[in-house]
């Protein structure tokens, strides 16, 4: 069952559910300790878009932090939590809703390491479309990613390791 519920700006690919989670150490980046923006995005943990009729304030306070301001959470968020957490932690976003603006920003990692931003592709790689998270841990399989609109949540799921297009930290100055 696909629970594709993007629609214009960031689609997120669709999670393997039958694949149990693992809790595997995070490979962590040695330089950088603990990012403090995961601190920001994992305090947000269960926040969830709202049923039609209602709108949650937070998601549209994450989207007012992107080119979205003033929209409401029915729409993709997972750049906009992202842009959200950075700003939260002090460091510039991209100020996009397009989860592929993150390819632009910081610089490129050869390895991912925990708490970098993971970008994927949704259909085809050259497309516009994707969705974009925090890198929590890989296995052979599936990137295990923390982020918005995970299934209209805040929280870990993890999407086929293949339909990772990129990893980037911030730049250090």
């Amino acid at each position: 069952m696909s629970h594709r519920s993007c629609e214009d700006w960031c689609f997120a690919p669709t999670p393997d559910l039958e694949t149990p989670v693992t809790r595997s150490p995070p490979e962590r980046n040695p330089q950088a300790g603990h990012p403090p923006w995961m601190a920001v995005a994992l305090a947000e943990l269960g926040i969830r878009r709202f049923p039609p009729g209602s709108i949650n304030p937070r998601i549209v306070e994450y989207n007012n932090h992107t080119n979205l301001v003033g929209y409401d959470d029915k729409i993709s968020w997972c750049s906009s939590f992202v842009n959200w957490c950075m700003t939260h932690a002090g460091i510039r976003g991209t100020g996009s809703a397009l989860a592929r603006s993150w390819l632009e920003w910081g610089r490129p990692l050869e390895r991912p390491v925990y708490g970098c931003i993971a970008i994927l592709t949704r259909d085809d790689p050259a497309s516009w479309k994707g969705h974009v998270g925090f890198y929590l841990r890989h296995d052979d399989r599936h990137v295990h990613l923390f982020g918005g609109n995970q299934l209209e949540e805040v929280r870990e799921l993890a999407y086929p390791l293949g339909e990772v297009i990129g990893y980037r930290w911030p730049d250090a100055g």
